[in-house]
């Protein structure tokens, strides 16, 4: 984000009823299926949705266990749970169809440990990793917010909150934030859309979500009613598959920082910890948020590079953006190597990787999120580092 006096910035966020959500879900679906029955299975699953259709297609290396028809119905399930009974798009009767076959040997050789080889990268890549101070939870504000709004029309719709009566799964926010000096201090703007039941009075619906939406806000923070934009069409009833085809890891900015810091245009979903593109990313948020939680900056981004087969980093890339206090960002860089094995093993064995933990990281980003000690997701947003880093800077 530039450093300006004054400027706005907007981030946008969907919900996990968006097609694209739905494909991400069920190919954590299926990801966490297979390291249930093995933690070191590899998969990259693809899946495709739309009226009526669920195909699910990729590469595997797991137990015979997990077969076709299991994955077909946890996908029922997983569709259940968000809330899929529609003509064009329903848990019960829609055809799923498994391509799945086995993982490429080719890959395989260049990603297994032999001998004196360790595990390798399962691809070559760039992963960055960002943490600011503009929220708790260190993320930027605009994408923090997009995402909340969605989350609390989702929880009041799950939980049949009369507020929420009428709205369907599909939905859509977006969040234009004012800074200044590099602070945000206000909504200009906000857009919400939503899937609805046929007859649904546009202006009932702007007023159900307008305490929502300024619940979710900071206080003040509340845009004019001018430019509180709810459904610009006019009218969303058909909406989720049906309406649109979902595809997996269509939706990369919405899963990591809004578009306010670089990302390495790989997508997270259905992918194993051995493919760095998901676990890398996750190392370099944990390193970025502990640097900003140390006090070490006031604002990280970090990149890491790799090859395929590979194990150890090509590149570490430190930028506290002139946030730094008194750190010397090439020592930093050295510091961090040091605090955290950045091999795509040492990755997977320090934030507890190899478990079925990856569906709940689908929808809402995956950063910014409440680390969970009892079913260890989010594990990449703990702060355990910090003791570490500070000694090493003498603070």
């Amino acid at each position: 984000m530039r450093d300006r006096g004054e400027y706005l910035f907007t981030s946008e966020s969907v919900s996990e009823g968006h097609p694209d959500k739905v494909a991400d879900r069920l190919s954590d679906t299926v990801l966490d299926a297979y390291l249930a029955a093995d933690p070191y299975s590899r998969v990259a699953c693809e899946t495709m949705v739309t009226t009526n259709r669920i195909v699910l297609a990729g590469e595997v290396r797991g137990p015979e266990t997990v077969t076709p028809e299991l994955l077909a119905h946890l996908t029922r399930l997983a569709v259940h749970d968000i809330g899929y009974d529609q003509a064009g798009f329903s848990w019960r009767n829609a055809s799923i169809e498994c391509h799945l076959h086995a993982q490429s040997s080719d890959i395989a050789q260049g990603v297994d440990s032999a001998g004196n080889k360790d595990e390798g990268a399962g691809d070559q890549g760039i992963m960055f990793g960002y943490a600011c101070r503009e929220t708790a939870a260190l993320m930027p504000a605009p994408i923090y917010y997009a995402h909340l709004i969605l989350r609390r029309i989702s929880e009041m719709r799950r939980n049949k909150d009369k507020l929420a009566e009428g709205l369907q799964p599909d939905a859509k926010s977006q969040v234009t934030l004012r800074y200044v000096d590099g602070k945000p201090v206000a909504a200009t703007s906000i857009v919400v859309s939503t899937q609805h039941d046929e007859g649904l009075d546009q202006a009932h619906l702007k007023r159900m979500l307008w305490p929502i939406v300024e619940s979710s806000l900071p206080a003040g923070w509340m845009c004019p009613e001018a430019e509180f934009y709810v459904n610009p069409t006019g009218n969303f009833v058909i909406g989720g598959p049906d309406g649109d085809c979902g595809l997996t890891g269509r939706k990369i900015i919405v899963d990591t920082y809004g578009g306010a810091a670089p990302h390495g245009g790989g997508a997270f979903s259905g992918k194993d910890p051995t493919k760095v593109d998901r676990s890398a990313a996750y190392a370099c948020r944990y390193l970025a948020k502990n640097v900003v939680a140390a006090g070490l900056a006031d604002r990280c981004t970090l990149q890491i590079s790799y090859a395929i087969g590979v194990s150890h980093p090509l590149s570490v890339y430190v930028d506290l953006h002139g946030t730094g206090h008194d750190v010397d960002e090439a020592k930093l860089e050295k510091t961090l190597r040091e605090v955290m094995n950045l091999s795509p093993r040492g990755i997977r064995e320090h934030l507890h990787l190899n478990r079925p933990i990856y569906a709940v990281t689908s929808a809402y980003g995956h950063f910014g999120r409440e680390h969970d000690p009892e079913t260890g997701a989010f594990t990449w947003e703990r702060t355990d580092l910090v003791p570490a880093l500070k000694s090493a800077f003498g603070r």
